[in-house]
């Protein structure tokens, strides 16, 4: 293994029954780097997850996670990492204290070390007065915090985050993201799955995937730079879905989607399919509210890439 990287992955693939969840990908993870996975459910992020840390065979394949094979040395994978997983694996009768106590013993901490280490964790996570709260009570972004406290309570190497704030507020998720960034800055990598395009780009590193496909691999920049060709424009009227129709028609379209309210539009001739745009949404009997020039987010590079995938083209 490449003393660089923390994970090596190479053709893992795994099928159950006739469906292929995870077909032959391959990537590596730099060591102290946040790698994330993005695709829609379904995609494949949690299976693939899953194998690395050894709780699932991989149909065929290999991989390496912290220097050990995942396939001959699952056990010593599992030693040096930390999971998390969409469903938090705490135990609701059990207050915060209880769930941080229980995790250290389960993953060998002397219990000369536990009570310090337990201190620590209430601080990184600010569980500071939630300590005798009963996990079931606590708030999902409290959850969200125990759960992660729990999963690095050994000072694991490579840190596995499955989908860790998907139904969470927007506030709860900030914050979650602000303690991953302290976990990376004490010298962890974090692998994070999730279908939240914001958070996507808070990665060193994605990998995009797609039915069990990868798509797209490389920086969240480097993505937007080399699939997105031409402009974005944003256009904004009293009925997205009928702008949806009509502009994707117009010459000079090459990707178009909903994007809130607004359909994002992308063109190699952005200033004539502005006022082509204009002419034919107004033309139409739309109010046309806005049309202007924007900064392509990783929602484009997603929908530029599916759409070449659907014309046979990746590129």
């Amino acid at each position: 293994m490449n003393e660089e990287f923390a994970v090596e992955a190479k053709d893992l693939y795994k099928r159950f029954g006739e469906f292929v969840a995870v077909n032959s990908i391959s990537f590596h993870v730099k060591k102290g780097e946040i790698f994330g996975m993005l695709g829609p459910n379904g995609s494949g992020k949690s299976t693939t997850i899953r194998m690395l840390c050894g709780l699932m065979d991989m149909t065929s394949g290999t991989a390496q996670v912290a220097g050990y094979d995942v396939g001959k040395s699952p056990d010593l994978v599992k030693a040096n990492i930390g999971y998390m997983s969409q469903k938090f694996s705490l135990y609701s009768d059990l207050t915060a204290y209880e769930n941080l106590r229980f995790f250290a013993s389960a993953y060998g901490l002397p219990r000369s070390s536990q009570d310090e280490r337990i201190a620590e964790i209430i601080e990184i996570t600010g569980l500071r007065g939630k300590e005798n709260a009963m996990a079931g009570d606590l708030s999902a972004g409290y959850r969200q915090r125990l759960a992660l406290g729990s999963a690095i309570i050994h000072k694991p190497r490579i840190i596995f985050l499955d989908e860790p704030t998907s139904g969470s507020d927007p506030v709860s998720r900030r914050m979650f993201w602000d303690l991953i960034y302290d976990v990376t800055a004490q010298g962890s990598t974090v692998i994070v799955s999730t279908h939240y395009m914001d958070e996507a780009e808070r990665a060193d590193t994605l990998i995009l995937l797609n039915g069990g496909d990868v798509i797209a691999l490389g920086t969240p920049a480097d993505l937007k730079r080399d699939h997105i060709h031409g402009a974005i424009l944003s256009i904004e009227t009293d009925r997205p879905t009928e702008s949806l129709e009509i502009v994707s028609d117009l010459p000079g379209v090459r990707d178009v989607a909903l994007y809130g309210t607004s359909i994002h539009v992308a063109s190699t001739e952005p200033d004539a399919l502005r006022s082509a745009a204009e002419a034919a949404l107004t033309g139409a009997g739309m109010r046309v509210k806005c049309i202007e020039q924007v900064t392509p987010t990783l929602e484009d590079v997603f929908v530029a890439l599916i759409g070449n995938m659907e014309k046979g083209q990746i590129e």
